[in-house]
């Protein structure tokens, strides 16, 4: 008699240089999500602090570092500071829809305008058509494109200045990866705005979370996922609410950026 579910296989990635800290390696544990169970996998790995990335769910296995903890956003608690609620107001013009996870031309050109402006030296920006394809189209679950456009001119669609790519998960929004127009100067903030309408769409959905991926205490790159408070961090004992540190005053927006699981020649694992 087969059991109704099978335990998943893990696996290792090797070390590679840390996106993070200099100086310091990187590895990764990782397992498939394949199969009928893949979404109720892919929920109780989220809930102990791993990631997904097409049909692959990973999360950090460092031999010497702890650097990289995960956090999300307790959605149902949040209340927008004064910032916030300005750039709410501030794209409010901004059409928002939900589409499903299929890959377009306006899509890429706008990753690659993104990724040439604020991670010019970052892997992703090696990512061609069918890798971005592969990016947003293979996944087991549920999974959509939120797309932000300026409004409709003469009954025709407007631009498309930011998309994040996201996961619904059992408890809450789980941001995979996210992108925005950086020449959008009368839109500065879009990418925290994005974050922000991702909490707002949480609680509209009574979804209690919203999850940000890893937070790195002392990398530049990753501290602007503290802002949103309250938020939770994963430790030994659970998650469990924290005061982290003020954040820099940069911006960026993604997630899962640096993050995402490549073998040893660097292409996404697949």
């Amino acid at each position: 008699m087969s059991a109704a579910f099978r335990f998943p296989r893990f696996f290792m990635t090797n070390a590679g240089p840390c996106p993070y800290l200099p100086g310091r390696t990187e590895r990764k544990v990782f397992t498939e999500l394949a199969g009928e169970h893949a979404s109720e996998l892919n929920d109780a790995l989220g809930r102990i602090g791993f990631r997904r990335s097409q049909n692959v769910a990973y999360r950090p296995s460092c031999t010497d570092c702890t650097a990289c903890v995960s956090v999300r956003i307790v959605a149902e608690a949040f209340k927008p500071n004064a910032t916030q609620r300005k750039l709410v107001r501030r794209n409010s013009d901004l059409v928002v829809r939900a589409c499903k996870p299929w890959s377009t031309d306006e899509q890429f050109s706008l990753l690659q305008r993104y990724l040439s402006a604020r991670h010019p030296n970052g892997g992703m920006t090696e990512m061609d058509e069918i890798d971005f394809a592969d990016m947003v189209e293979q996944t087991p679950v549920d999974t959509y494109v939120i797309e932000y456009r300026e409004p409709m001119v003469d009954g025709r669609q407007g631009a498309l200045v930011g998309a994040c790519l996201t996961d619904k998960q059992g408890d809450g929004l789980s941001m995979i990866y996210s992108f925005f127009d950086p020449d959008k100067i009368e839109r500065s903030g879009l990418g925290s705005y994005i974050i922000v309408d991702h909490v707002l769409r949480a609680q509209k959905a009574g979804l209690p979370y919203v999850y940000l991926g890893y937070w790195v205490e002392g990398s530049d790159r990753m501290s602007y996922k503290v802002r949103y408070q309250p938020i939770e961090r994963l430790g030994r004992s659970g998650w469990e609410r924290f005061d982290p540190p003020p954040p820099s005053t940069s911006e960026t927006s993604n997630p899962a950026e640096g993050g995402l699981p490549r073998d040893s020649g660097g292409r996404l694992l697949k």
